[in-house]
C-alpha cells in the first residue's frame, strides 16, 4: 500500500516517505512493526486538498518508497536505513520516516544531519542505556546529541545534533532529567507547548529535524503505541507545533504507532504527517 497522494516518481520527488518497521526494542506493548502500513491505511479518508495552504497533497511531489524491512542486528539496519534516506538527501529531496519505533530516528538525524532536533514526546529519551542497549526507543535523543560508538564498528563518528528541544516530555529518570538540565536541552512541558509554538519564531537559521512520537498525545487521543503516559497534548496542539516547525525542517518522521487500537494512532500520525508536507511546501 503506498501513502494516498504520494503519487511521484522518485527521480522527480520533493519529498521522499520511507517506512522503517522496526520493532526490536519496545518495551510494553509491542507491535510497531505494523506502524507503517496501518498509517498508510488510516491516511486513505484524507481529502487531498488543503484549504489552509490552498494546495494539493497529489501536487507536492511526494514519493512512496515503500518499506526498509527491519532486521535484528539494529547497528547493521540503522547504517542501512541511514543510507536509503541519505540517498533522498543528495538528491535534494526531504526525506520523510515513517516508523517503526523511535530508534529509528536516529538513522534520520544521521542522513539529513540538522543543527537541531524537535521531538514530540511524552518520554525524555536521555538514557544512555535501557536493558543494557544503548540502542533503545528509550536512548534515541542522547543518541542524536551525545553519538554512540559500535564495538564492533569503525563508525562512532556520526552527525549529531547542537540543540534537542521535548516537547510535550512528563516524564523521564532522574539521569534522564539530570542531562535534561545542561544548556543543550529545553524541556517544554505540555501545559507550556502551546506558549512555546506561539513565541517560536525559528532556529535563527538554522537546520531542525522533527520527530513526532505518537505518545507525546494523550492515550485518550493515540492509545495504539507502546508506552501510553496519560496528561499528553491534544492533536490540535501537536497540530500547531508541526505546522510552526515543519517549514525549518531537513527531515521528519512519525513513530511509535502499533495496531493496538482501532487506528486512532495511526490515523493521527497520517493527517501529522500531511501537515508537515502542506506546511514545509507552502514556505518554500
Amino acid at each position: 500500500m503506498r501513502f494516498p497522494g504520494a503519487n511521484a516518481d522518485r527521480d522527480e520527488a520533493a519529498y521522499v516517505l520511507t517506512g522503517a518497521p522496526l520493532d526490536a526494542t519496545t518495551t510494553f506493548q509491542p507491535g510497531t512493526r505494523f506502524g507503517p502500513e496501518r498509517v498508510r491505511k488510516f491516511a486513505a479518508t484524507y481529502d487531498d486538498y488543503d484549504r489552509r495552504t490552498d494546495s494539493f497533497f497529489s501536487d507536492l511531489r511526494v514519493h512512496d518508497a515503500g518499506d526498509v524491512p527491519a532486521w535484528d542486528a539494529l547497528d547493521e539496519y540503522l547504517d542501512h536505513l541511514t543510507a536509503e534516506l541519505r540517498a533522498a538527501v543528495i538528491d535534494d529531496a526531504v526525506p520523510f520516516l515513517l516508523g517503526g519505533e523511535h530508534t529509528v530516528t536516529w538513522a534520520g538525524v544521521r542522513a539529513s544531519d540538522p543543527d537541531v532536533l524537535v521531538t514530540v514526546d511524552a518520554h525524555l529519551d536521555l538514557r544512555d542505556a535501557y536493558d543494557g542497549n544503548p540502542l533503545s526507543h528509550a536512548c534515541v535523543v542522547r543518541r542524536c546529541l551525545d553519538g554512540y560508538e559500535s564495538d564492533e564498528s569503525s563508525g562512532g563518528d556520526h552527525p549529531t545534533v547542537d540543540e534537542v528541544v521535548v516537547l510535550g516530555a512528563r516524564t523521564g529518570s532522574p539521569e534522564e532529567w539530570e542531562r535534561a538540565d545542561a544548556p543543550d536541552v529545553t524541556v517544554v512541558a505540555p501545559e507550556d507547548v502551546t506558549d512555546w509554538v506561539r513565541e517560536f519564531d525559528g532556529f535563527g537559521g538554522r537546520e531542525a529535524y522533527l520527530s513526532i512520537d505518537i505518545d507525546g498525545a494523550d492515550p485518550g487521543f493515540a492509545p495504539g503505541t507502546g508506552t501510553m503516559e496519560p496528561f499528553g497534548l491534544s492533536p490540535r496542539e501537536i497540530r500547531d507545533a508541526v505546522r510552526a516547525v515543519a517549514p525549518h525542517c531537513v527531515g521528519i518522521d512519525a513513530v511509535e504507532v502499533n495496531d493496538r487500537d482501532d487506528g486512532q494512532a495511526a490515523a493521527l500520525a497520517g493527517k501529522l504527517l500531511r501537515e508537515a508536507v502542506y506546511s514545509h511546501a507552502d514556505a518554500r
